[in-house]
């Protein structure tokens, strides 16, 4: 362990310390401070801050598509990829005071597989049994790391968004994962991983979260295995009854691809103001037509006024925000998880989260 520094976040005027060993991000995290964050890479520039005090850091390896040279000349850093050297005072540029103080600490467990359920041909529904102690404290519409075992990659993990609200009683999480051909931890997962293995855990990660609005309407976009994080949060509204006029647009190609559509429906019933309006962009059927973000804009003239939370594969998340900023919603009450890929054509994984 390296000497510890004060790190000072404004305006919010929360002070944590810093090992010299550890990113700013990472040390925020494990002392339950939550900030905007996505792919804890150096891709994404959630994390993207301005120091106004200090200048002793030292960035580990990151895009400069994430952050330019001109911005790092400017004062401009990364937290996710910043070590601090001494004391300093960084003003957040993308944040949400409430969640930063509503933060869980990171957690590191082992969980045993349960069940791996093919719910679509390239989706996988993986449920863990954390081993003791039996639960994991995260918000709905979080994430966790979960570690590829013999991958040849040390320290290799995915990051993959829960589909359940709590472990706090069943001891399990949930995840629906998609499968690529090459994908470091989707193909370990469909060819190798079997009930009764082990995998270990870091979390939870991301701001993904319900925040608490309830005079907006809910637009819920998705596509993919971003249906895990918008069903964690449709079955916490649910669970909390929280009676909010909600739309869930789903994207898919086809019927094959749809999933957990019993469930889904049943929402309809306990959720007096809920509606599911999946979407086919490649095959004629009874329901709606079109890329999810054609449907939206044909069925939503106007969203002044609402909360949209998106989450699937980039193309879907890039085209979706600035059509909902256009139908009326506040650029800030757009919130969103995207997803990218490795491997051939990769492994399905949080990106980017948070919101613009």
């Amino acid at each position: 362990m390296g000497d510890k520094h004060v790190v000072r976040f404004e305006p919010v005027g929360i002070e944590i310390e810093v090992d010299e060993d550890q990113t700013i991000l990472r040390a925020a995290a494990e002392q339950g401070v939550m900030l905007m964050h996505g792919c804890k890479e150096g891709q994404c520039a959630s994390c993207k801050s301005f120091v106004l005090d200090g200048d002793d850091i030292d960035l580990d390896r990151y895009s400069t598509f994430a952050l330019p040279e001109y911005e790092l000349d400017e004062g401009y850093t990364l937290l996710c990829r910043a070590h601090a050297f001494e004391d300093l005072t960084i003003e957040l540029l993308n944040y949400d005071e409430d969640m930063i103080r509503s933060g869980l600490p990171i957690q590191e467990r082992t969980a045993e597989v349960v069940a791996i359920t093919p719910v679509t041909h390239d989706l996988r529904h993986l449920v863990l049994k954390l081993s003791e102690p039996g639960e994991l404290k995260f918000f709905p519409g979080q994430y966790v790391d979960i570690s590829v075992p013999d991958s040849g990659e040390e320290g290799a993990s995915r990051s993959f968004s829960m589909a359940n609200t709590s472990s706090r009683e069943s001891g399990q999480l949930e995840f629906v994962i998609k499968v690529y051909p090459g994908g470091m931890f989707s193909e370990f997962l469909d060819q190798r991983l079997r009930v009764g293995d082990r995998l270990d855990l870091t979390g939870p990660f991301g701001v993904f979260t319900l925040r608490d609005n309830p005079d907006a309407r809910l637009v819920f976009l998705g596509g993919g295995a971003g249906m895990a994080p918008i069903l964690a949060l449709l079955r916490s509204m649910a669970e909390r009854g929280i009676d909010r006029p909600t739309t869930f647009y789903y994207g898919s190609r086809t019927q094959l691809d749809l999933c957990f559509e019993e469930e889904l429906h049943e929402l309809e019933q306990r959720l007096p103001r809920f509606r599911y309006v999946p979407a086919l962009s490649e095959e004629e059927w009874d329901g709606e037509s079109g890329l999810i973000t054609d449907v939206v804009k044909r069925l939503e003239p106007d969203l002044t006024g609402a909360d949209a939370y998106v989450c699937g594969p980039p193309p879907m998340v890039e085209a979706a925000i600035p059509l909902l900023e256009r139908l009326g919603i506040a650029t800030k009450h757009i919130y969103y998880d995207k997803f990218t890929t490795t491997g051939d054509a990769g492994d399905s994984e949080v990106l980017e989260a948070g919101s613009r």
